[in-house]
């Protein structure tokens, strides 16, 4: 039976709920959006009317969607060239769902998707539909069609991984601006030191590239390892320009909620790059520059309203 209009717009008020939910399980903006349109093909052929609770069955049959996914997703990360990370979501992307509650910021922060990758796919699924979207467990239970001891039980592993991690420290929009700020002219500056008192003693630096930008294949590590790096990827250099196709721009603004650079040339997004902040320094440096990942944060930036960009010393 052909949908009515009011099962078109039920499906449609749903979707901004379904796309957070999938882009918090599977870090990709673009896969989020095609698992959400199978679901609604799925609504298409359902029998609508039998279905007492809308809601309940469109989130069943879209985590079973990404569950299926992750799991064909691991053996395709396996041949990825270089390390893989997650798309970012620049401030004001629908996709980033509920930020009402420190659980919800911290279940969608950079951080936190980038270390659920050390996570099964049922651990994601329970730990993001508590955490980010306060299912119960019963109802988890009958979502993913296990008892809800094991609901339970899932949920605290995924989160004793996800522990191992340092705690980031929530940051407004004024300090984190700060924070980018006092980064970039650090790493501007030509030199190690001022990088070097910005970052904690054992932070790291992740590029993904994608195999189509250059992106060193292992993370840096520590704050000396991880100073030098930067200060040579801030370095001017006509080979640079070359590269990303003209003169760049660098803003700053947040990502999936923590302080980020974007760099802009002629309008397109070439990267991001997100600061991971903990009470004693920046812990992680990770920067997105496949661009695959950035389609998304193209058109969300050339929709927004932003303002000058931040002096890149010696561009």
């Amino acid at each position: 039976m052909p949908l009515t209009m009011t099962d078109v717009d039920r499906f449609e008020a749903a979707r901004p709920r379904l796309e957070a939910i999938a882009y918090r399980m599977l870090g990709s903006s673009a896969e989020a959006e095609d698992l959400v349109q199978e679901t609604y093909l799925r609504w298409q052929a359902a029998d609508v009317e039998r279905i007492e609770v809308p809601e309940a069955w469109l989130t069943k049959v879209l985590t079973n969607l990404c569950l299926n996914h992750l799991t064909s997703a691991r053996a395709r990360r396996e041949t990825y060239v270089g390390q893989w990370l997650p798309e970012p979501l620049l401030e004001g992307d629908p996709m980033l769902g509920p930020a009402d509650t420190a659980e919800q910021r911290e279940s969608v922060s950079y951080a936190v998707l980038t270390l659920m990758e050390r996570l099964s796919p049922n651990e994601r699924a329970v730990y993001v539909l508590k955490e980010a979207f306060a299912y119960g467990h019963r109802e988890i239970a009958g979502i993913l069609d296990i008892s809800e001891a094991a609901s339970q039980q899932i949920f605290s592993r995924a989160k004793k991984h996800l522990a191992q991690g340092k705690a980031r420290t929530e940051i407004d929009e004024a300090a984190a601006r700060r924070i980018v700020e006092e980064f970039l002219a650090a790493a501007t500056s030509g030199q190690t030191e001022p990088l070097v008192k910005l970052l904690t003693s054992d932070a790291i630096a992740v590029g993904d590239g994608g195999g189509k930008i250059p992106a060193k294949a292992t993370p840096f590590e520590g704050a000396r390892a991880v100073a030098t790096f930067l200060r040579g990827m801030f370095k001017p250099a006509d080979s640079k320009r070359r590269l990303m196709g003209g003169a760049p721009e660098v803003y700053a603004t947040t990502a999936n909620g923590a302080p980020a650079l974007v760099v802009v040339v002629d309008g397109r997004v070439f990267g991001v790059m997100c600061l991971e902040q903990s009470e004693e320094g920046i812990v992680a440096v990770r920067s997105q520059v496949n661009p695959d990942k950035l389609h998304r944060a193209t058109e969300v930036w050339g929709a927004a309203e932003h303002g000058e960009p931040l002096v890149l010393a010696g561009w």
